[in-house]
Parts: structure tokens; C-alpha cells; sequence
């Protein structure tokens, strides 16, 4: 396995008028009654640990007298807008239990959890620097992923709704030997899929930390499912293997998994079966994907010699010469979906002649 590392911090990019266009379409921008730069003016923090009395990187805020009523109501609102288009109705039936602030990662974001009064059931939603990476990954995993997100753009502001599932780290160092052969051969089919779906849309930066793993039982079996969960690192990096979960030591253990429970035709053939899958879901999607693709291909979102690499090694891969006439990564996005596209419609004229 070749591991491939991150070196250098990706910086954040702000959101165009093009792409807030897009996006006030599509109902994912509205005006928010607070902001990013609102909860930087905490008072006091204190370290969070975790059950095992690890130092979490999170850091528990709180704010002083007035402000504090005026952040919670704040957050309320913003809980209202991503869950109830707004209703006012629940607030009173809302608290804010914590604000908790991340002290690493691109965007730096807040957690917050809020509680139901009523009956105690609580949920996290996510205040982070908007950066137009991000967002472009949460659009292209709602349009090409069997996933939903929900998120919300205002300027400088993202909200997104907390994702369900055990991060992966957690699932490769608690759960992974616990497997029965049965969900050992399901989980590599999963991860192998996890990977395709990330490598064709440029989804990179997939170490065990940054996706989960969503366990939902069937009446005879355990079915998994990959999710991501950081989207920073959308059409950014020149390094081709950056696009692949395998390449990443994290992931290592399910890589063996996967080469001691799945024959290569059976791992061609997953492969085979998202790309499928991806193609279906981008010719449903067209028109909206057509549009988000035209947004990056007028964007800037990473370095030109990140794209200059980028379009060099897929060209090399595919020997597809639209690759090498790309110019930006919204370009090269644009012709690996095609690519895609281009080899299912084939494919299905092919069997049906």
C-alpha cells in the first residue's frame, strides 16, 4: 500500500457570487441570525475529555451575561431553520446543552448540541468558516453519493447538520475483529465502493477519522455503508492517491480486509457497479449538476499546480485528451463525471444491441 500524507494546510476559499447564486436556488443560502465570527467572542474555555479521559481537541466555550442569552437564541434559530424551515413554535422547547470549539482542522468549527425539553432528545449541528471547497464536496455527495446532507450557506457562515455513524477510526480499532466472515466480505465490498465514489467525484483526504461507518440491520444481515464527513479537501490536491481512501495508512487494516476477503474480479466488479451507480445518479441529476459543474469551472478552488499535476495523471490513466486540455479542477471534475458518463451510456448501448 502506498501512503500517501497531506504536507501542507489547505487554505480556505470564500464562496463566489456565482456559486451563492447556485446555492440561494437551490434553498441552501438564507439569512442566519448569527455567525461564525458572532461565537469566536467566547469568554471562557475549558478542555473536553473524552469517557477514557482523553484530551478530545475540543474545547468547551461559554459566553457572559446578555451575549450568552443572545447566542443561544441565536442558535435556536438557526436549529429551527435547518430542521423546521423556521417554525418558531419549538424554540421554547430547545436548550443549548453545549458550544463546543474545535481547536484544529481547516474550517475550525463549533459543535452545538441542542435538547429537547420535553423529552431529552438531543442532535449537533455545525457552525464553520464557509469555504467553497466544502461546500462544492456537500453539494457533489448530495447530488452523487446515496447520501443526503443538509447545510446551510450565509457569506462568511456554514451550518451542517451532524452526520450519524462510527467515525472510522473507532470502527477499525473496536469493531473490525469482532466482524463475522459474513460482514467482513460486506465491509470490504462497502469500502472498495467508499473508494471508487471518492476517486470519480475527487473527493479527497479520506483517512479513517474523516468519514463514518452506518451500520443498519436488515431482517437476515448487517448492512454498512461508508459516509464522508470532511469535505475540505474537494478537487484540491495534484496527488492522485490523495483520491484514494486506500492509499492512506489509517485505512490500512481494511485494505488487508479487502485483499484477503474479495478476489480481484470481485473488487473490478464493485467498481463497475458504482461507477454505474454514479453515472445513474448524474443523468437523474443533470440539469443541477450541470449547473454546480459550471460554478467550479468559473471558480478558483486550489492551486494551478495542483492542477497542473491532477490533469497530467489522469490523462496518463485514462488517455482521455479532455484531461489535458482542462484548466481548473472544476474542469477536470467536469471530465471525470464524463468520463464516467461517457463509458455506462456505452456500456448500455452495447447490451442492448
Amino acid at each position: 500500500m502506498k501512503d500517501k500524507q497531506i504536507k501542507y494546510k489547505k487554505k480556505i476559499y470564500p464562496i463566489s457570487e456565482v456559486f451563492t447564486q447556485y446555492l440561494k436556488k437551490h434553498d441552501r443560502s438564507v439569512k442566519m441570525p448569527i455567525s461564525y465570527l458572532d461565537l469566536l467572542r467566547f469568554d471562557e474555555s475549558i478542555a473536553v475529555y473524552d469517557d477514557a479521559g482523553d484530551d478530545t481537541l475540543w474545547l468547551r466555550v461559554y459566553f457572559t451575561g446578555e451575549e450568552r442569552e443572545e447566542i443561544e437564541f441565536g442558535l435556536k434559530k438557526v436549529y429551527s431553520i435547518l430542521h423546521v424551515d423556521g417554525d418558531d413554535n419549538i424554540i421554547p422547547y430547545l436548550n443549548i446543552d453545549a458550544i463546543d470549539f474545535c481547536t484544529f482542522g481547516n474550517t475550525k468549527p463549533f459543535r452545538i448540541k441542542v435538547r429537547n425539553i420535553l423529552n431529552d432528545n438531543y442532535v449537533y449541528f455545525y457552525v464553520k468558516q464557509a469555504d467553497a471547497s466544502r461546500v462544492y464536496g456537500l453539494e457533489l455527495e448530495e447530488i452523487l453519493s446515496p447520501n443526503q446532507v443538509n447545510f446551510l450557506v450565509e457569506g462568511d457562515t456554514l451550518i451542517e447538520e451532524h452526520i450519524f455513524g462510527i467515525p472510522g477510526d473507532v470502527f477499525v480499532k473496536d469493531y473490525l475483529d469482532r466482524l463475522t466472515t459474513i460482514e467482513k466480505v460486506a465491509v470490504s465490498k462497502e469500502f472498495v465502493k467508499f473508494n471508487e465514489r471518492c476517486f470519480v467525484r475527487l473527493l479527497g483526504d479520506m483517512r479513517s477519522y474523516n468519514y463514518v461507518i452506518v451500520k443498519t440491520y436488515d431482517f437476515d444481515r448487517i448492512q454498512y455503508r461508508f459516509r464522508a464527513i470532511d469535505f475540505d479537501q474537494q478537487s484540491y490536491e495534484g496527488e492522485i492517491l490523495i483520491y484514494h481512501p486506500y492509499s492512506f495508512k489509517e485505512n490500512e487494516a481494511l485494505v488487508k480486509m479487502v485483499e484477503e476477503k474479495l478476489t480481484k474480479e470481485s473488487i473490478d466488479q464493485y467498481k463497475r457497479e458504482e461507477r454505474a451507480l454514479i453515472a445513474k445518479r448524474a443523468k437523474s441529476n443533470k440539469v443541477r449538476l450541470r449547473e454546480l459543474e459550471l460554478c467550479m469551472m468559473e471558480d478558483k478552488i486550489s492551486l494551478d499546480k495542483n492542477v497542473e499535476l491532477l490533469k497530467n495523471y489522469l490523462y496518463k490513466l485514462t488517455k482521455d485528451v479532455r484531461f489535458k486540455k482542462s484548466e481548473n479542477m472544476g474542469e477536470i471534475l467536469n471530465s471525470s463525471l464524463d468520463f464516467v458518463r461517457r463509458n455506462y451510456e456505452n456500456i448500455n448501448l452495447y447490451l442492448n444491441k
